[in-house]
């Protein structure tokens, strides 16, 4: 039988409440606690925190406070900013691609619950990874829903709720986000 971490690694519902899922949520918190009790954002600092990531390319930068859930199914390129008030529930994979830059207050969601309501009383949830191409910008205050891809290139522009996947070299705006133009 497979564990709740294991369910929620594969895609499958999974309970997040799992003592294993909630202790290693504890201690990813603890660690962006630690990360945000300074200002600034140094080589050695960072590296205390992407010590916990997938993985964390050269010449990262995040702006503390930075928040995610788990940390080890957060995959950053080379060259990624990540503004203020950063929130990754990583419970799948996020994949960011080199040189992507986020405005302040960013949330990026691979969570997400069942819309029936006698799972979502029993306390299941699912994941489904993200993953943000080389070189875009995501404007700030925007919200990335589980199962998302945003191509390469691609804009985002501030305060979009993007729940659909986004094509490589476009700029993308609203609630819904939805394609306004060619960014080639």
């Amino acid at each position: 039988m497979l564990s709740e971490k294991q369910k929620m690694l594969a895609g499958a519902d999974y309970i997040a409440s799992d003592f294993e899922l909630a202790t290693e949520r504890t201690l990813a918190h603890a660690k962006c606690h630690g990360f945000n009790s300074t200002p600034g954002c140094s080589p050695e600092k960072l590296l205390g925190l992407a010590q916990m990531f997938g993985s964390c390319g050269t010449d990262c930068y995040i702006e503390p406070p930075f928040f995610l859930d788990y940390g080890y199914n957060l995959v950053l390129g080379q060259n990624v900013y990540l503004n203020f008030n950063c929130v990754i529930l990583d419970c799948g994979v996020v994949t960011i691609g080199d040189f992507v830059k986020f405005g302040p207050n960013v949330q990026v969601y691979t969570a997400g619950h069942s819309l029936n309501n006698a799972k979502r009383l029993q306390g299941y949830e699912f994941a489904k990874p993200i993953t943000i191409g080389a070189n875009a910008w995501i404007g700030g205050g925007s919200i990335i829903l589980p199962g998302v891809d945003i191509g390469e290139n691609t804009v985002i522009g501030a305060g979009s709720l993007v729940s659909k996947s986004m094509p490589a070299n476009v700029v993308a705006v609203g609630n819904p986000c939805s394609v306004i133009r060619d960014n080639s």
